[in-house]
Order: structure tokens, then C-alpha cells, then sequence
């Protein structure tokens, strides 16, 4: 038996915190939450290329909190399984040995449940290493998940034992810390987020929202691609820092993004009646790294006609108008795909000096203390904190 926190099905919780979380949001971490702590089986997948791992440190990440706030589009209830232990960026250590690795060999998790860890036959996608793409993630033999994390059998890394298949094991280097080692997941899907943008030579970029996505799409910008100026939308006065140290070129805050974008490409702004400001010109590329209404709108508004808007935070309902009257092509990002080579790049990324100075910098607490790390990560942006994490081993 183990000790994990276990999201359940609550149709009066998910409805309250949809209603007030925004307003509320403490109430993510109390009664609207539909987290639980328990104690459970261990999960254990008895299939060819299996292990289990126990947990070192899991980040809570947007998609988490926008689970558990209710925030989430039905569209996803498809491709999970009830009840089911949270958690999708996992350093962990091996409890057996796997294939080519031993037991005690510590590793990141490729979250994805792909063909190969089902069990199945490679689907097109899978086959051409687009695994993010995996057209099976609700058959084989595991109950329906498209990551560890939202899987029933699998767990995940809010709790102290979980189990993953080979396919999904990068192995961390010798004198990377558990702090460094949890950024290497997102660093990842910020590796597919700047690959996938299409971004050319001296194209201007605009990044909205400098949490841990916004700052990983800009390092991962300035280290993979011929970008030219990279402008960074950041709320608080740590992310304007961090957000120069990745690469930006200016930052600026929400209410300065037309201004500056305008006076940079000599875009006309436009005024319409009752509804957000916009250009006419703007950014060749923009990247919402935030996933909300208006970090979305920022983006769209700020993209010159015929550029693209790349959707690299779960994305909320936005108004569309701008990608259809300027042409846009609006492109999803959805964790990270060529795994070998992206984790490889990430683990590069998150040896440079700004990701060693940023894990410093994760916050982690015991599962005991769920409801204060929730609100910690809540809150985080505000509390000058990147990264918040569950240290399954801690009893303190």
C-alpha cells in the first residue's frame, strides 16, 4: 500500500469550482477540490517492458490546476480514467530493472501512454515518432489515459510509487539535482512548442505569459531558432527578470503588448466598439503560453495578417474573429514529439545557467500538505515562484 493524492469523480465539486474558482481560487484547495488523500495499492502493470518507480518530485503544472478548478474542456473526459492519481512531470527512481536500465537508476517520464507502452500495434503517428500524436491512447491494455497522470493504472507522481514503460524512461545525468531534473518534461514540450512555430530568420516573436511555459518557449526560441526580437508578456516583476535571462529581448506588461508591438512593426491599432483593441501588422509569430481568454486574445490581436498563433498552454474560449478575417493559421502544441531527440535537448537546456539559477527556485512540499501546495501554485506567478512540487518522500 502507498500513500497518494487521488482525483475522483465529483460532478458538485467540478460545477462549484468551475462557478467561483476564478474568484475563489483558495476554494481549489479545500471543498471544490476533487482531491483526496489515500492510502491505495501500488499500481503495477505486469506486461513485458514495465517498471515501477518511486517518486522523487512531481510539479503541478497549468493543466493540473485547470482539472481540478473544473477549467478543463469535456472534451478531454474521453481520454482519462477515473479515479486516477495526478501527476505528469515525475523524476523517479527504479524499483526494478527495465530493459537496458537497472533498478535505482534515477529518470524523467515521457508522460504520453503511447502505442508502445499499450501494448499495440505503431499507429501512423506513432511510427514516424510523432507520438504526441498517438491515435490509441484509449486501447491496449491499459484503461484509457492520454498521459501517466490521467490514467487509472498507471498512477502518477502525486503518489509515492507509480509505474511507466520503458519507452517512456530518459535517464537523468550524474550531478543534475531532483530541482533541475523536474524541469526537463516542460523544457521538453518547450523544445516541440519552438520547433513546431515555424519560426524563420529574424522573425519577430511574441510570447504571452512568462510562467514556467512562457519562459521555457522563450529559451528554447532563442537557443533553436533564427528568431529576432522575442517580446515576453509578464504580469510580475520576477518574471520580467527571468523572462530577460531566457533570452527575451523586452518584456512588457499585458496592457503595453499593442503599444509596443504597434510602435515596433508600425502596425495600425484599431478601436472597435465594446470589444479588445487590435492591429493591423504586428508579429510574424506569437505563443500563448497561458491558456486563458485574454492571454489567447493577446496573441490573436497582436499577429500580423497571414503569421501564426501557436497554442501552447491548454487553451480557454477565445474569440476567433482575428483568425479568420487576418488569415491566420493557428497551430496546436501538444507535449513533446522525436521524445529521444527532445529529451536529449531539454536535459542540454536545462544545464544552462538560467534553468540551474531557476531550479533553485522549486518550491516542493509533502502530499500530507496538498491543500498548501495548491495554493501555492495557484498563487505562484504572484509569490515570485516557477515551479511547485510534491515530494511524495517528505514527511515534514
Amino acid at each position: 500500500m502507498m500513500l497518494a493524492l487521488e482525483m475522483f469523480r465529483s460532478v458538485p465539486r467540478t460545477v462549484a469550482g468551475k462557478a467561483i474558482g476564478s474568484r475563489m481560487p483558495g476554494i481549489l484547495s479545500g471543498y471544490a477540490a476533487p482531491l483526496r488523500l489515500m492510502t491505495i495499492a501500488e499500481p503495477k502493470v505486469d506486461r513485458p517492458g514495465w517498471a515501477r518507480l518511486k517518486t522523487r518530485l512531481s510539479g503541478i503544472c497549468g493543466s493540473d490546476l485547470g482539472m481540478l478548478s473544473g477549467k478543463t474542456s469535456l472534451y478531454f473526459s474521453a481520454v482519462v480514467s477515473l479515479p486516477f492519481v495526478p501527476g505528469h512531470e515525475v523524476v523517479a527512481e527504479l524499483l526494478d530493472d527495465c530493459e537496458d536500465l537497472p533498478a535505482g537508476t534515477r529518470v524523467v517520464v515521457d508522460p504520453v501512454l503511447t502505442c508502445a507502452a499499450r501494448g499495440v500495434e505503431a499507429c501512423a503517428a506513432c511510427s514516424t515518432g510523432a507520438t504526441n500524436r498517438c491515435e490509441r491512447i484509449t486501447v491496449g491494455h491499459l484503461a484509457p489515459g492520454l498521459q501517466t497522470g490521467f490514467c487509472k493504472d498507471t498512477g502518477g507522481g502525486w503518489g509515492q510509487q507509480l509505474t511507466a514503460h520503458r519507452s517512456q524512461l530518459h535517464p537523468v545525468p550524474e550531478g543534475f539535482s531532483d530541482e533541475q531534473a523536474i524541469l526537463i518534461e516542460p523544457l521538453a514540450c518547450a523544445v516541440h512548442t519552438a520547433l513546431r512555430a515555424g519560426v524563420t530568420t529574424n522573425d519577430r516573436v511574441l510570447v504571452s505569459g512568462a510562467g514556467s511555459v512562457g519562459l521555457f518557449a522563450t529559451l528554447a526560441l532563442r537557443h533553436l531558432t533564427g528568431a529576432g526580437e522575442i517580446i515576453v508578456v509578464a504580469k510580475h516583476g520576477h518574471q520580467k527578470e527571468l523572462a530577460r535571462e531566457f533570452g527575451a529581448t523586452e518584456v512588457v506588461a499585458p496592457s503595453e503588448v499593442l503599444r509596443r508591438v504597434r510602435r515596433s512593426t508600425g502596425a495600425f491599432q484599431l478601436e472597435p466598439q465594446y470589444s479588445a483593441p487590435y492591429l493591423l501588422g504586428g508579429v510574424d509569430v506569437a505563443i500563448d503560453a497561458v491558456g486563458s481568454k485574454q492571454s489567447l486574445e493577446t496573441a490573436l490581436h497582436a499577429t500580423r495578417a497571414g503569421g501564426r498563433v501557436v497554442l501552447s498552454g491548454m487553451p480557454a474560449a477565445a474569440d476567433l474573429s482575428a483568425a479568420w478575417f487576418r488569415e491566420l493559421e493557428v497551430v496546436g502544441t501538444y507535449a513533446s514529439a522525436q521524445a529521444e531527440e527532445s529529451f536529449r535537448i531539454a536535459t542540454e537546456l536545462a544545464a544552462t545557467d538560467a534553468v540551474q539559477q531557476l531550479a533553485k527556485n522549486v518550491a516542493s512540499y509533502p502530499l500530507h500538505r496538498w491543500r498548501e501546495a495548491l495554493d501555492h501554485a495557484h498563487s505562484a506567478g504572484r509569490l515570485g515562484t516557477v515551479k511547485v512540487a510534491f515530494d511524495p518522500r517528505s514527511t515534514r
